[in-house]
């Protein structure tokens, strides 16, 4: 029998926020995928966002402003073995957040990282957050916001992220099939999902975004996915990138860009450290029945991580 993933605990987002579509897409995936409790983490933030893993049957963590990433490369790191899914808004994950994005990208951990993109700062009172196009003006701001907009899906494709795609939180079936894709995907995925926030943003609706969306996958002729022996893999990823500039009246969703053919940072390590994927530290035994420490840190690395691959 699948796990269920629902959990008991009073869920007190605002009504008709995208969260909760988000919520169900991410638990719907979960079951699907005959995952078991042990099997993943949810690793979240500050904001909104960031009560997602209270709402979820699994293990995970309510951690610091802008320092899910961080937290959850070491939960990953630590067990490669686990799905490790991060919960974020724009404002944690694009402003305070952003140095540990980009960082994700380069090492390709095989995180799964779900975007709440509602261009608001929801739990602070609706402050202008990074994805806010430049000018506009909510209800919750006193003057047109004076910042450019960061592009998540742009930023994701040039930083390394293998898995990029973008989906909206009431398309719930196209929503929890990318967040599939996503967590079976070897590498580190990003799933910007648009959304909106009732409270504070009178712009970016749920009827601003029905009359806009369109699925990439309504293209016959769409294929984001490099194989290995594919020769056009850098033709699609800057089509991937010519799709992500599309906002004004079309805006796509589904998978921008999937590369299968580079290794995630764990399978990097287990090349100098062979027994890594194995026997990774968090199911090593680290201690005797008395509590004397078994493990060695300067043995470990001197003879596993740093020794020459012949």
């Amino acid at each position: 029998m699948a796990h269920n993933f629902r959990n008991d605990v009073a869920i007190d987002w605002c009504p008709g926020c995208g969260d909760f579509g988000i919520l169900n897409a991410l638990q719907q995936a979960l079951g699907e995928l005959n995952l078991g409790v042990n099997d993943v983490a949810i690793i979240s933030g500050i904001g909104c966002s960031g009560k997602t893993p209270h709402y979820v049957n699994a293990a995970g963590a309510h951690t610091l402003h802008g320092r899910s990433i961080p937290y959850a490369t070491g939960v990953k790191l630590s067990n490669p073995n686990l799905k490790v899914v991060v919960t974020g808004g724009d404002g944690d994950l694009m402003s305070i957040g952003a140095g540990h994005f980009v960082g994700e990208g380069r090492r390709n951990s095989g995180l799964t990282v779900i975007l709440y993109d509602n261009e608001v700062y929801g739990l602070t009172k609706g402050q202008a957050a990074p994805t806010m196009e430049l000018g506009n003006k909510t209800k919750s701001l006193t003057k047109p916001n004076m910042f450019g907009k960061v592009n998540p899906i742009a930023l994701a494709l040039t930083t390394g992220y293998t898995f990029v795609a973008r989906g909206f939180s009431f398309d719930g079936k196209q929503l929890k099939d990318l967040i599939k894709r996503g967590i079976s995907h070897e590498g580190s995925s990003l799933i910007d999902v648009l959304q909106p926030c009732p409270t504070y943003n009178n712009i970016n609706t749920m009827e601003f975004y029905r009359k806009k969306v369109y699925k990439l996958e309504d293209d016959a002729s769409w294929n984001p996915v490099v194989n290995a022996g594919d020769k056009d893999g850098a033709s699609k990823l800057a089509m991937a990138l010519a799709r992500a500039q599309e906002w004004d009246d079309h805006i796509p969703t589904g998978v921008f860009y999937e590369n299968n053919t580079i290794p995630s940072f764990p399978k990097r390590i287990s090349q100098g450290a062979h027994e890594y994927l194995e026997s990774p530290p968090a199911v090593q035994a680290v201690a005797d029945r008395n509590g004397y420490t078994l493990v060695d840190p300067e043995a470990t690395f001197t003879d596993k991580i740093l020794k020459p691959v012949s």
